[in-house]
């Protein structure tokens, strides 16, 4: 691979202007597809082998207006309401598009809360109303003007409640500029990698639109694939960039530059993103539509950007010529003074076991409040303040109780259990002691199911709500479902802290493999997924704390403490994984590099982290920079997922690169590349550092 990739960098540096036009022709023949037969984002909340989906489907089966997106219009005043301003309130909810029925109101005792709820006659996710709450505001407008509070709560207006602001890929960029210029001292240092990182996201993103003509693609997964795809594109063009540049100032021409650093920088940008991708398509394994998605649609991106950085990044280098040197090396100056990494290298390999302890101590107590983390899907009451939703919610608690604003819906099958036996249905959960209201049961206009809401003594999101749907689920006979949204939440969070060990190990195990092919060892890759499971295990353990223990919560806006997301561990770990391999090959291909044509085990260490440190502190910088843009974000899932990832990111960088790696390779010496003879027979050979001494020479 290492000649082949030669001859592609040193070809595409020698005929710039062919391959940009080359890359400009595919870039617009992606263009035009996604235009001409692209599809749009479409959610898919279904839960394949959840039992509340069992309910959910019979409802949508015989009762048209249950089973869909709903809304409740919460109205509240300092006095009584008049019933004249609730009437015309529910026609003009009556008129909204796809409105099927509007019932009557539920009022509070002392007469000054009320609550309309309107059902839709399709699933939450239908383009039409996924998203867009302005047919609800314009109905609901005028009773506003009339001096009335009116908030929007259920899942219809979820969707649209905290919309994405795109804070987070603005500051990505403008840190990178900034973060680039001040450590390589170059503008075009600056500014390549971050024109071909955009660019290539470019070319992603209407990947995503040929995707999403194939398969329903989640609304969230573009913002995902962006999150990823331009922090990794940016890695990619730096790490080349940089490679480039060195061999630049060891006076090589720029054709030959090109050529050498994708032979050598470019495989391991190739082995990188490979992992990237492992860590990615184990999303599929979490057992949900949306994650696979989520999975498809990043992969998608960070293959775009991967391509883009081997193909742009020589032509751009070749038209910038010298200038990616800084100012000093472009003047003949030596530089003499021996970088900061090196020096810290050698620091912590003087005493590697101490560092080695420091390191590890500091991760394990950053880890340690993930033993008390508890994960539940964001409902409104978790959102902040400042959205409607959030409102609507607490408006319902305080007037009706805590769990009005979670109901559990119990639906019973009459193929399994006849209608004489619904009454004692009813009695066994008026009977429960976490419930306080039970509705009277309403038979479906074919007869075949009857329908009861229940009303727990406290709200969705608490610690009580899953073993409450477990011993419901227990009493009950057959043939009666605990549905609605609090159960379907409560089988999604199960359900999740299951499938992560699952994904957990698909994922760890592929990766430590492609890690044992590429750097012929079988302590390296071990070492490795040990230490990106440390950084997740702290980033787990920070959430935990800010969010669920609400340490320092009030810094990102956030009012109140809430459980971390079950969306989140999964897709933080599969991304995460990815993205720490990308350091530790980039890392680890300088060394072993550097060990095979030394035999020196300290002197390879100190050498890698030397050549590489400033390339990896760089890139980490921007990615720490990127998710805490996203961590701005309204919405609270995304809020979790900028600051777990900007926390991961961060100590995996600094922690783990800096002082656990050396560390650690100090003290095993030779046996971090042990392999037995057997298995290194076995293994295909796959030189990852692309030994220089193998290319052509220098024409």
């Amino acid at each position: 691979m290492s000649s082949l990739l030669y001859r592609f960098g040193r070809t595409t540096a020698l005929h710039p202007w062919r391959t940009l036009v080359g890359w400009l022709i595919v870039a617009a023949c992606v263009f035009a597809a996604g235009s001409a037969f692209g599809g749009t984002t479409q959610d898919d909340w279904n839960v394949p082998g959840a039992e509340s989906q069992r309910g959910i489907d019979l409802l949508r089966d015989h009762l048209p207006d249950a089973g869909n997106a709903s809304a409740n219009i919460v109205v509240h005043d300092d006095t009584a309401i008049p019933a004249s301003i609730l009437a015309s309130l529910g026609e003009r909810l009556q008129d909204v598009a796809h409105a099927s029925s509007v019932s009557p109101p539920r009022i509070s005792e002392d007469g000054r809360t009320a609550v309309l709820h309107l059902a839709y006659d399709t699933e939450v996710t239908h383009p039409d109303l996924m998203g867009d709450v302005d047919p609800l505001d314009e109905a609901v407008e005028s009773t506003r003007d009339a001096g009335y509070q009116v908030e929007l709560g259920g899942d219809q207006p979820s969707t649209a409640s905290a919309p994405i602001e795109g804070y987070g890929e603005l500051i990505g960029v403008g840190a990178a500029l900034l973060i680039l210029l001040i450590a390589f001292g170059s503008a075009v240092v600056a500014g390549l990698p971050v024109l071909v990182a955009v660019s290539g996201l470019a070319v992603g993103s209407a990947g995503v639109t040929l995707l999403a003509a194939t398969m329903d693609v989640s609304t969230s997964a573009p913002m995902v694939a962006t999150m990823v795809g331009l922090g990794v594109g940016i890695d990619y063009a730096l790490l080349l960039v940089s490679r480039h540049a060195e061999f630049l100032a060891q006076g090589h021409p720029v054709e030959e530059a090109a050529g050498r650093s994708l032979a050598t920088a470019g495989k391991s940008v190739v082995f990188a993103s490979l992992t990237v991708l492992i860590s990615l398509l184990g999303l599929g394994l979490a057992g949900l539509p949306t994650f696979s998605t989520f999975g498809w649609a990043t992969a998608i991106s960070v293959v775009a950007v991967m391509l883009t950085a081997m193909t742009l990044v020589p032509v751009l280098c070749r038209f910038a010529g010298r200038k990616v040197l800084a100012r000093g090396l472009r003047r003949g100056a030596v530089r003499t003074e021996r970088p900061l990494t090196a020096r810290w290298a050698e620091r912590v390999t003087r005493r590697p076991l101490l560092w080695a302890l420091a390191g590890t101590t500091i991760m394990i107590a950053l880890a340690a409040p993930v033993l008390d983390m508890r994960t539940w899907p964001q409902d409104d009451g978790n959102q902040t303040t400042e959205v409607t939703t959030r409102r609507a919610y607490d408006l319902t608690a305080d007037a009706f109780g805590p769990g009005a604003t979670g109901p559990i819906t119990v639906v019973v099958d009459h193929a399994k259990v006849p209608a004489a036996e619904v009454a004692d249905v009813r009695a066994a959960l008026a009977s429960h002691d976490d419930l306080v209201a039970v509705s009277p049961a309403t038979t479906s206009p074919d007869g075949a199911v009857s329908v009861l809401t229940a009303e727990p003594a406290f709200g969705p999101a608490d610690e009580r709500t899953s073993g409450l749907v477990e011993d419901l689920r227990a009493d009950l006979p057959a043939g009666v479902e605990v549905t609605g949204q609090t159960p379907l939440f409560a089988d999604i969070a199960e359900m999740l802290s299951h499938r992560l060990w699952v994904v957990i190990a698909f994922v760890v195990a592929v990766s430590v493999l492609l890690l044992m092919l590429v750097f012929r060892s079988i302590v390296i890759p071990l070492k490795a997924a040990v230490m990106n499971l440390l950084s997740i295990g702290a980033a787990y353990g920070v959430m935990t704390a800010v969010f669920q223990w609400g340490w320092g919560a009030g810094l990102l806006g956030i009012d109140h403490a809430a459980p971390v997301s079950s969306w989140v561990p999964i897709l933080i770990f599969a991304i995460l994984f990815g993205l720490s391999m990308d350091y530790e090959v980039f890392l680890l291909s300088r060394i072993r590099e550097k060990w095979l044509d030394t035999g020196d085990a300290t002197g390879s260490v100190v050498h890698g982290l030397s050549a590489s440190g400033k390339v990896i502190t760089a890139a980490a910088a921007i990615m720490v920079v990127v998710f805490l843009g996203f961590a701005t974000e309204g919405d609270l899932v995304v809020k979790m997922l900028g600051l777990g990832m900007a926390t991961a990111v961060f100590l995996d960088a600094t922690i783990v690169r800096m002082i656990l790696v050396p560390a650690t390779m100090t003290l095993l010496g030779k046996w971090n590349w042990w392999l037995p003879g057997w298995l290194d027979r076995a293994l295909p050979q796959v030189d990852v550092e692309g030994d220089e001494r193998a290319l052509e020479p220098t024409r």
